[in-house]
């Protein structure tokens, strides 16, 4: 494609793009789509010569878009906020026409000086003390794939560097909630510790980490001849945004040697805001730390921020140094290669620039505070609702709720069925999207609130599609 082509067809997906985010709320928030219904819209076999892009618009409309579920709409409720504001999309297209490969230094010094200056602009966003320094992954898997391997380093004494865990006298145990993401087994599986030696710790009535049962585990696997390794404390749960006791934690990982990561993936957003950093009391004595610009903040996905407290720890267990990678300016430099798994790096740090010079400070600060006031105003709806219940508290931006009716309040087989109709019916509508989950046995209804478009009209008209869902003969 000539620079001339490339002009003309770019202008069209601009405009494409930007009439797409003026209407979105226009369209059916959940895509309505059957398996292969998208596939077999595509021929079975590639073009054998280039037939050009001049029609690719047409089919981005026809193809394309019928099997989009649109995680920018006002209202999607499901899962997490997803948000990619134009400015981060901007920089997307600025990252990939440049073509940069930001591994080490000298491969790009921008890729990695910006990333330098904007991970330190958000570290005092957050009011974290200067004892972390940050770094870009993809994921907030990946942030806690490296945060067990670290911890399984620091604690066998590098053992990477003779037998792995497979020479080790004692099994390492990695501890996190029960409440915690999906992410924490996985990374313990994937960095060798095996699944009986990790232990998914019991919550209280807020569905936060109990500090007894932590420490009863902890003294067992002691007990037992195994050593204690690493701790995942989440400060907002995937299902509910509980929040983990951060300071007690801490506390125990001192006393036991334990390496403490903090998983904030959504909530760490929250933390742009001076009221909501209660949240994690704490946390300037944790090892490591993730939040995810690419969920509530605003960047597009990916873009991960992960924190250390150590990162010469971080780089002896991830730094590779082959001599065709060796530069003249590897002693006064980042080379960010050795800051995470891939050895490719892309110029994700232009979203986060993009982003907050965009926004600033203060108007990401308006944003968060927009969602969780919007969040308390559904709390109070169902609060003063007959027949509501609400499940978890609210501290951020999920409002986790079921539909009661007397007659079935000691029935929680019916209860699952009936408020599971009562999604599918929201869902089905295609004005909003929202995610049915289970609580500890109970079916709910989980309401995130955060997409960049939600404002309170878009909640309100969810509690009273809620409301019509739950009348007697709507859903069942």
């Amino acid at each position: 494609m000539r620079p001339d082509e490339f002009r003309h067809l770019g202008h069209e997906l601009i405009e494409w793009i930007a009439a797409y985010r003026e209407q979105i709320e226009t369209l059916p928030v959940m895509s309505r789509v059957h398996p292969g219904e998208i596939r077999d819209q595509l021929p079975r076999t590639p073009p054998l010569k280039g037939e050009g892009l001049g029609a690719l618009v047409g089919d981005l409309d026809r193809i394309v878009m019928p099997g989009i579920t649109h995680w920018n709409h006002p209202g999607f409720f499901a899962y997490f906020p997803s948000n990619s504001n134009l400015s981060s999309v901007l920089a997307d297209l600025v990252c990939a026409g440049l073509g940069s490969q930001g591994m080490s230094w000298q491969t790009s010094p921008a890729a990695t000086e910006v990333e330098d200056v904007v991970m330190d602009w958000l570290r005092q966003m957050l009011d974290l003390s200067d004892a972390f320094t940050g770094v870009i992954q993809d994921t907030a898997s990946t942030a806690t794939f490296c945060a067990l391997l670290c911890a399984r380093e620091r604690t066998s004494a590098f053992s990477q560097n003779r037998g792995g865990l497979q020479a080790e006298p004692r099994p390492l145990v990695v501890y996190a909630s029960d409440q915690g993401h999906s992410s924490i087994p996985k990374a313990a599986l994937l960095a060798g510790f095996g699944k009986d030696h990790l232990r998914l710790i019991a919550t209280d009535e807020n569905h936060a980490l109990r500090l007894d049962a932590l420490e009863a585990a902890i003294l067992a696997d002691r007990e037992a001849g195994r050593t204690p390794c690493a701790l995942v404390a989440a400060v907002g749960t995937t299902a509910t945004t509980a929040l983990d006791p951060v300071k007690g934690m801490v506390d125990l990982a001192k006393r036991h040697g334990l390496w403490l990561h903090v998983d904030a993936a959504l909530a760490g957003t929250a933390m742009l805001c001076p009221e909501c950093r209660w949240m994690w009391a704490g946390i300037e004595n944790a090892d490591s730390l993730v939040l995810n610009p690419h969920k509530w903040m605003g960047t597009g996905f990916d873009l991960t921020a992960y924190f250390v407290r150590d990162p010469e720890h971080l780089i002896r267990v991830m730094g590779t140094n082959p001599s065709y990678l060796h530069t003249a300016q590897d002693g006064e430099v980042r080379n960010l290669r050795d800051w995470g798994i891939p050895l490719g790096r892309r110029f994700r740090a232009l979203k986060l620039w993009f982003l907050i010079r965009d926004l600033g400070v203060e108007g990401l600060q308006a944003k968060i505070r927009r969602d969780l006031a919007n969040a308390q105003w559904l709390k109070e709806q169902i609060e003063a609702a007959p027949d509501w219940e609400r499940l978890a508290p609210v501290e951020l931006q999920t409002v986790c709720l079921r539909h009661v009716p007397l007659a079935m309040k000691d029935d929680e087989t019916a209860l699952k069925v009936h408020n599971l109709a009562i999604a599918d019916r929201i869902n089905q509508d295609g004005r909003c999207y929202l995610t049915p989950s289970m609580l500890k046995g109970r079916q709910m209804i989980r309401v995130s609130i955060g997409a960049e478009a939600t404002e309170r009209r878009h909640v309100a008209a969810l509690w009273t599609d809620l409301q019509t869902a739950a009348q007697p003969g709507c859903c069942d």
